[in-house]
């Protein structure tokens, strides 16, 4: 059973390359500053840069609550929260974007790490303060024992989601 669901984490991983849009890909490379526009919720925003190209950021490690009913997801607790406060953090601000292995998801948006010009890790920020939770999907784990370890503090210390 191990050794199929191996082989299948391996098969998605390797076709999630494929379908990927060709101009998100191109987009996620781009280094330098980039203008936040908008803030979906805790965990996804807009960006434009210098030639006014726009594109979608989810944040890599974390998973906020919904602040919207869509599709069949459902306002989460604390999701309105979490929203203001990622966009109390960035919104019109400029930021920095760090890739890991995949720069993009099976709904074309950029995978990032995010940073502040003053060097503050944004997805860092979410889960230390519990406006968001760890989320980590292989094989984007570069810092899943550091939101590991900011979640439990977070927990510890009852802070946003985790207010008791």
């Amino acid at each position: 059973m191990i050794k199929q669901i191996a082989f299948y984490l391996l098969l998605v991983g390797c076709n999630a390359n494929v379908s990927k849009p060709k101009a998100q890909v191109e987009f996620a490379k781009l280094q330098g500053e980039l203008k936040v526009t908008k803030v979906i919720d805790g965990d996804t925003f807009w960006i434009i840069d210098e030639e006014l190209k726009k594109a979608k950021i989810r944040l890599i490690g974390v998973d906020a609550p919904e602040s919207r009913n869509a599709f069949k997801k459902k306002i989460g607790p604390y999701g309105k929260e979490s929203k203001q406060y990622l966009k109390n953090l960035i919104l019109d601000k400029k930021v920095r974007l760090a890739y890991d292995v995949d720069s993009t998801d099976q709904y074309g948006r950029t995978l990032a790490y995010v940073y502040l010009e003053d060097g503050t890790f944004v997805n860092a920020e979410l889960v230390k303060n519990g406006y968001a939770m760890l989320m980590t999907i292989p094989p984007n784990v570069k810092f899943a024992d550091v939101f590991v370890k900011l979640q439990q503090e977070a927990r510890e210390n009852n802070r946003g989601l985790w207010k008791q």
